[in-house]
């Protein structure tokens, strides 16, 4: 589905990504590990089209999207949870979720759209609780899943997701991480950066190590949660009790 071929990216004379290769296929979830500054933030932005890489290309479902607008990549199916959520927090719930479905209303129509809004309310009741509620006025742990309610209105194929498990408490955590699962086991493709390696080599299928700017390891997620190096870098120091 996702193809990713030798790509470069530079801030000024700050190199960014340094060759990176990786591909996503149809009904996986990929989770892409990496310390602060490794590139992983800037990696999604690329994909989704707001960074211009300086070299290599960018496939989605066979075709090169390199350098194409945001909106364009959005109709063709890619969508981003941004990490800090950026949802609108003057409008309500349901606002800011029919705002996600905005490129659909022309071609698919009302009807179409308010049945998936029904769907993010069953996916999160807490959000149909709230939906004439103020964005600004959620917790973070609603404002997440309003982030990522948002997204899944545009229909997507395949989910980015930027560190959703950041500052939550972790009852949210593992709901939000249950909530990926059950979108793909729906058949909705992920590609998953987390800092809770833990949680997210858990769910996923396979995994990539990003330090700076290059993939320096790849695998089958389960083969990633059990190695010496993972573990000692991103497990933390607690990591040999989690492996028994």
């Amino acid at each position: 589905m996702l193809e990713v071929r030798n790509l470069y990216l530079s801030y000024g004379k700050l190199n960014v990504l340094r060759g990176i290769s990786l591909h996503v296929r149809a009904g996986e979830i990929v989770c892409l590990l990496g310390s602060n500054g490794a590139g992983k933030t800037s990696l999604l932005l690329t994909l989704i089209g707001l960074n211009k890489p300086q070299k290599g290309q960018i496939l989605f479902e066979g075709q090169d999207v390199t350098g194409w607008p945001p909106q364009k990549l959005v109709r063709m199916g890619l969508s981003l949870v941004p990490e800090g959520r950026q949802i609108f927090y003057p409008l309500t719930v349901e606002e800011n979720l029919i705002l996600g479905a905005y490129h659909r209303f022309g071609r698919e129509g009302k009807k179409s759209v308010l049945a998936d809004l029904e769907q993010v309310y069953e996916l999160f009741p807490r959000l149909k609780e709230r939906r004439k509620q103020k964005a600004g006025t959620l917790s973070g742990g609603e404002q997440q899943m309003l982030a990522l309610g948002r997204a899944f209105m545009a229909r997507p194929r395949l989910l980015l997701l930027d560190e959703p498990s950041l500052g939550l408490a972790p009852k949210i955590v593992d709901l939000i991480m249950k909530t990926i699962l059950r979108l793909n086991e729906g058949g909705l493709t992920v590609l998953l950066v987390e800092q809770n390696a833990r949680k997210a080599l858990t769910i996923a299928h396979r995994a990539y190590v990003l330090e700076t700017g290059r993939i320096t390891l790849q695998g089958p997620a389960q083969e990633l949660l059990h190695d010496e190096e993972v573990k000692r870098a991103y497990l933390g120091k607690d990591y040999r009790e989690f492996a028994e």
